[in-house]
């Protein structure tokens, strides 16, 4: 079954050498790997939340945002490398084909982290089931928050809502 399934790959990070927060998500949807951009579904709260954070709202140019979240010291990157995933719903992601990103490296080369937030219910699960058994002890101890998904599926709170929780793990 696997084998008829989209295989969807994800990106580079964004992240420089002095990012402190990671944010992670579990892998793009249909959307942003359509326009090669993170969170491009326009009902995604990601980058309206960015906006009030760090003036990176989805009025801005891509690349001004981007710039702008490096600015912060967010670097932005997924749990996931590839998987088979028909639309973009997390849940229909086939766990038996997930290949997750090099965790190990990305940390190395980015010392200076010392958060993940994680994007959601499903980011953060993966994130515990496949990454952080493989991590070596210091990237393990680092603080780790899960956020309520800034995606439109995930409609049990409102924007004010999340905005409220992504602002707090953000800017303590």
């Amino acid at each position: 079954m696997a084998g008829s399934l989209p295989r969807s790959f994800g990106f580079a990070p964004i992240a420089d050498s002095q990012c402190r927060t990671l944010v992670l998500g579990s892998l793009p949807g249909r959307m942003s790997l359509e326009h090669q951009q993170y969170y491009a579904q326009p009902r995604n709260a990601f980058w309206r939340i960015m906006g009030e954070c760090f003036g990176a709202g989805p009025e801005q140019p891509y690349t001004l945002r981007v710039r702008q979240l490096l600015a912060a010291g967010v670097a932005v990157w997924d749990v996931c490398a590839a998987a088979h995933r028909p639309g973009s719903l997390d849940s229909a992601i086939d766990p038996q084909t997930i290949a997750v990103n090099d965790f190990e490296s990305f940390f190395a080369l980015h010392p200076r982290v010392d958060r993940v937030l994680l994007n959601g219910g499903a980011a953060a699960r993966l994130y515990q089931r496949r990454v952080l058994p493989t991590l070596a002890e210091h990237a393990r101890a680092l603080h780790r928050v899960t956020l309520p998904s800034t995606s439109p599926a995930h409609a049990a709170l409102n924007f004010g809502a999340k905005l409220a929780f992504w602002r707090a793990a953000l800017l303590p």
